[in-house]
């Protein structure tokens, strides 16, 4: 018997060291985060690879996983306890060792390997860890599985079996780049910052970018699991101001920005302006439907408008569907609908074959945006952007409020202006003319400005977005129209950044 996990324990007491602590809330809409040692220990990672063995087996699945870790002082030792309990239920584990996310996606392709647990927290900061796991490639779990999932572990269902073994294999990274890099080199030179946070990315990036004809500009690539000068989050302003110097210092053409565990990418022009994921998707899918007719793509809610409105997209015959935020869902409906990618605001793209795998992968997305500068010689990375119909959009904003509350004051929120829309109610001066309810609550109202509330799915935010596309005041204006109705709920606390 194993040890039914405790919602929270102390730690440096006989019990922390006896007993699993499995904090419920980790377990989120699409992966599982928590903060370690102050909601799960490593007795209560065991008891999640002896869950997650459980739930393979559930879901029909042969019991063989890949597993993988990031760059953080304790990622290590949280695979290994994620191992021993992965091993103890009966599977085969493949571990290929430090790894970006989608190497570790990669590697079910490449093995043959039915599922995967990545253990990675992404672009959180220091002190939280987390699991990505999936057990039908390219797909990772969503809602039901991760409910299944804590069920599990929480009421300590497991069934252990023999014949768990254990596989590492040396060197996998040569064969993920490999993969990558077996292309055509670029023709046009492209000088390209390429900054990693001091995150897992950049021990990779670099080489692949340099091997496909990159002339490469090393930001913050060496591994430091302190994070001495930001998050590697490519959404973060930080970030993205210290890739904006790099270029300016440089000339570079473009610059690109990886998180943490590398499936996602940032993109700065060669004027150092940031170009918003969503954006960057709008220019990639004006590119990709102009090789493929009638190109069908899959957006989140939190993306622009101009997926719709885009005459350029329109012209050629591409087609679009706003989706729930959310890399599971996301790569989940681009599967279903067989869409040429998804794009999502986050800068979690999806390529389908030619292109990728269905999977998200930051480097693939690179090597993208490398090939349509390559396309267009004769345009800068601004002038493309420079094409697009002006919006102006805020970057992610998210206010502070805890995970036990926060999917309860999108509720109140969603009613609030469903209630405004029936009643002709005005919102930032205008009426209401659409609102999307699929995931939180989009508003657009007369003009085309639209502002978004949502739950974060893997922190203790609110996720606020808004954008115009006629002016600067507008946007601004729908920004104070949704904080409005955020400020009279005492559970929403400070922003991380705000326009």
């Amino acid at each position: 018997m194993f040890p039914k996990p405790q919602a929270a324990l102390s730690p440096n007491t006989y019990a922390y060291e006896s007993e699993p602590m499995v904090k419920a809330t980790g377990f989120r809409e699409y992966d599982a985060r928590w903060l370690f040692g102050k909601e799960i220990n490593l007795m209560g990672v065991q008891a999640l690879g002896m869950g997650l063995g459980v739930l393979i087996r559930e879901l029909g699945q042969k019991p063989e996983i890949v597993t993988g870790h990031d760059f953080r002082g304790y990622s290590a030792s949280i695979k290994y306890a994620l191992i021993s309990g992965l091993m103890a239920s009966g599977c085969k584990v493949h571990d290929i060792g430090l790894a970006v996310t989608p190497m570790a996606y990669f590697a079910q392709f490449d093995l043959d390997v039915p599922c995967v647990a990545m253990v990675t927290a992404s672009h959180n900061d220091n002190g939280w860890t987390g699991v990505k796991m999936g057990a039908n490639r390219p797909l990772t779990f969503g809602p039901d599985e991760m409910t299944r999932l804590k069920e599990i572990v929480l009421n300590a269902k497991f069934d252990n079996k023999a014949g768990g073994s254990y596989q590492f294999h040396e060197n996998f990274p040569a064969r993920y780049i490999a993969d990558l890099t077996n292309r055509p080199k670029l023709k046009r030179r492209i000088k390209a910052v390429v900054a990693c946070g001091n995150g897992t990315a950049g021990a990779f990036a670099p080489k692949v970018l340099e091997a496909i004809g990159c002339e490469v500009i090393p930001l913050d690539c060496e591994l430091d699991h302190t994070f001495p000068k930001y998050n590697p989050n490519p959404e973060d302003m930080e970030m993205l101001h210290a890739i904006r110097d790099a270029v300016l210092q440089h000339e570079a053409d473009v610059g690109l920005g990886f998180d943490g565990d590398g499936d996602r990418c940032g993109v700065v022009d060669n004027t150092g302006e940031e170009i918003f994921a969503d954006k960057v998707g709008v220019m990639l899918a004006r590119h990709l439907s102009s090789l493929q007719e009638d190109a069908q793509f899959v957006v989140d809610v939190k993306s622009t408008g101009l997926f719709i409105t885009d005459p350029v997209l329109q012209k050629q015959g591409a087609t679009t569907t706003y989706w729930k935020t959310g890399h599971s869902y996301m790569k989940r409906r681009t599967n279903e609908l067989g869409a040429l990618a998804g794009f999502e605001k986050s800068g979690h793209f999806f390529f389908n074959a030619p292109y990728g795998r269905g999977y998200d992968d930051g480097l693939v997305s690179a090597l993208a945006v490398c090939d349509m500068l390559d396309r267009n010689p004769t345009k800068s990375m601004a002038e493309l952007k420079d094409a697009l119909p002006k919006t102006w959009s805020s970057p992610t904003m998210s206010p502070h409020c805890a995970d036990e509350t926060k999917y309860g004051v999108v509720e109140q929120v969603v009613k609030h202006f469903e209630a405004a829309k029936a009643k002709g109610d005005k919102v930032a001066g205008q009426s209401i003319r659409d609102l999307v309810t699929v995931n939180g609550v989009r508003v657009t109202v007369e003009d085309g400005s639209w502002g978004l509330v949502r739950a974060s799915s893997n922190k203790p935010e609110l996720v606020v977005v808004v954008e115009s596309p006629v002016s600067e005041q507008r946007m601004r204006d729908m920004f104070a129209a949704m904080d409005g109705v955020l400020r009279t709920h005492s559970e929403v606390g400070e922003y991380n950044q705000k326009i």
